[in-house]
């Protein structure tokens, strides 16, 4: 879009002030829907294109239930959220705990309390911390629901987390959420040969939306810190090690039996 004029001399035409211009250069302020029209309304766009900028500006004005705990998460976990919450379908390699969406909340609140080993957090903010994560588990029953497939390293069942009874019913937890039409659990076992070493992940991957096929997105966390990979190689590269590592593991069937398995031993 050009109309062949300055931000500063469309902005004048709008009646809009320096200040409010800046802000939106510089992207510290969202259009809401009626600025965008007026935009569209300069530029001359019609048709479809207009009716999916439109759409868009009013999605934007929409707030995700996260943004309620901006005060217990960071930044970055909040986007990961609103991400994972547009995805249609995730793919996700663990080797440290179960993933977020498959805990049971007394194994999540374990998991989140160790960070107080590391940092001062308030007990009130882990319990936040803990709704998040339980609400998150929401996609895997939407309509239609996230679609989930799991690498989980043997280790993660043999791993301690807590007393007995909480890794019972975390182990029962994952034997059942295993057997969901969205999810699809694979364990890399120990006793294989295993060449590919790689830390844990999350892809998620987005469907076409206004006509635009959106790029997947790669997440790692460390500690309390987010990282995002969204190059489309280096997402095509994980891709890859997550499809290498599902080849190594079990089948699905096999890896519910060796979950209930260990349930009853532990």
């Amino acid at each position: 879009m050009s109309s062949g004029k300055t931000a500063n001399e469309i902005g004048q035409q709008l009646g809009w002030s320096k200040a409010k211009i800046s802000r939106y250069e510089l992207a510290r302020s969202g259009l809401n829907p009626s600025d965008v029209e007026s935009l569209l309304d300069v530029y001359g766009v019609r048709g479809s294109q207009r009716e999916q900028l439109l759409a868009l500006a009013e999605e934007a004005t929409h707030k995700g239930w996260w943004e309620a705990y901006s005060d217990v998460l960071t930044e970055e976990h909040q986007a990961f959220i609103g991400l994972e919450a547009e995805a249609t379908s995730a793919q996700e390699w663990q080797i440290n705990v179960v993933p977020g969406l498959l805990q049971t909340e007394r194994y999540a609140r374990h998991v989140l309390a160790g960070q107080q080993e590391v940092a001062t957090i308030p007990p009130a903010v882990i319990d936040r911390r803990v709704e998040t994560r339980l609400r998150r588990q929401q996609l895997l029953r939407r309509d239609p629901p996230l679609q989930l497939a799991v690498v989980l390293d043997e280790s993660v069942l043999l791993r301690q987390r807590g007393d007995q009874s909480l890794m019972r019913e975390q182990l029962q937890r994952l034997a059942e959420a295993s057997e969901l039409p969205s999810v699809s659990l694979r364990i890399l076992p120990l006793n294989g040969p295993h060449r590919l070493a790689v830390d844990s992940f999350v892809i998620l991957h987005f469907g076409k939306e206004y006509e635009t096929t959106l790029h997947d997105v790669v997440n790692t966390e460390i500690l309390s810190n987010e990282l995002y990979v969204e190059g489309e190689t280096d997402t095509y590269e994980v891709r890859l090690a997550f499809e290498h590592l599902a080849r190594e593991s079990l089948t699905p069937a096999e890896s519910q039996e060796l979950i209930r398995q260990t349930a009853r031993q532990s």
